[in-house]
């Protein structure tokens, strides 16, 4: 692991630590201890947006492919997701993950870095999307007075959303490999490098093709139908926590806790951001401090559940 990574992983655990500790380790473990085995209930449940994530990958595979299925997008998904929540650099490594995952499985390189870019990128829109939601459903909570500190975070989480979606989003229309590649020969001096340029630029072309299918379009959709599934988690866990809620409170945490952590990136699981965030969002959800911790404590357990198998599976395939 990096320098860089340690040090970010070493500041979400502080600030991780700091924030059970302030409102009472026993308190926050008594209060996720009413949810029992039913975080195992909640680790099936989002295999279902899990599904509509994978279904958006899948539809991007070209048509006149044989070579891989829906069943192959799950899998992908799957370990992605995993390397996503428990990774160093998750919003990366995952990506990569879910390529290979879909070369091994028999989808030509180009076709399969190609579907998994274009529908990442479509799932950080979406995300954006989501986050809107969130973003319109406090300002119907603004009678309460929102804090600097809330408004302050969303501020940036949203500033964040749309100049990563936007960049990325051009950097892909200007040939995003292939340039990439082309800096890095200059930079190290190495000419040599003809072969790999050629696949770098076939992938630019198959992320062309996917982009500009009308299939892109249901790519979008099918990310935002996941993105508001997902709110069901949140539903479902507070349900178990004997937390007060209704359903549109449980899409306000979801959109916006999501948007807090996807600023968090480069930190393994957002850790200690996702739980100060769900902290900021508590009194607009009616919730105690306890709650909320709660709440990301029973998430994280999720990642847990779903994730370490995940990577444990990703590792044998690799070795093998």
């Amino acid at each position: 692991m990096r320098r860089s990574s340690v040090l970010l992983l070493s500041a979400g655990a502080l600030l991780f630590i700091a924030l059970i500790l302030s409102h009472g380790i026993a308190s926050v473990t008594a209060t996720l201890a009413l949810a029992g085995w039913g975080i195992v209930l909640v680790a099936l449940f989002h295999l279902i947006p899990l599904v509509f994530d994978a279904a958006a990958i899948s539809v991007l595979f070209p048509l006149n492919q044989s070579r891989a299925s829906w069943h192959d997008a799950v899998w992908a998904r799957w370990l992605g997701e995993s390397a996503n929540s428990l990774m160093p650099f998750g919003q990366i490594a995952g990506p990569v993950v879910m390529a290979r995952s879909l070369w091994r499985r028999g989808l030509p390189l180009h076709d399969a870095v190609a579907a998994i870019t274009v529908s990442t990128t479509l799932q950080a829109f979406a995300q954006l999307a989501f986050a809107l939601v969130g973003i319109a459903l406090l300002g119907l909570h603004a009678q309460l007075h929102l804090s600097n500190a809330l408004t302050l975070a969303v501020a940036v989480a949203g500033a964040v959303l749309s100049v990563t979606c936007g960049a990325f989003y051009l950097l892909q229309r200007h040939g995003l490999f292939a340039r990439a590649l082309r800096i890095v020969s200059r930079i190290s001096g190495r000419h040599s490098w003809s072969s790999l340029l050629e696949k770098a630029e076939a992938i630019d072309i198959a992320i062309r093709a996917a982009r500009d299918s009308p299939r892109a379009s249901a790519c979008f959709w099918l990310n935002l139908l996941g993105w508001i599934v997902g709110t069901g988690e949140v539903y479902l866990i507070l349900r178990l926590l004997s937390a007060p809620l209704n359903w549109s409170i449980a899409l306000l945490l979801e959109s916006v806790g999501q948007a807090i952590r996807g600023v968090a990136f480069a930190i393994p699981g957002a850790l200690g951001v996702q739980e100060g965030g769900y902290l900021l969002l508590a009194p607009l959800a009616g919730l105690t401090p306890d709650t909320a911790l709660a709440l990301s404590l029973a998430k994280r357990a999720r990642e847990i559940l779903l994730g370490v198998p995940g990577l444990i599976v990703f590792h044998l395939s690799e070795r093998h």
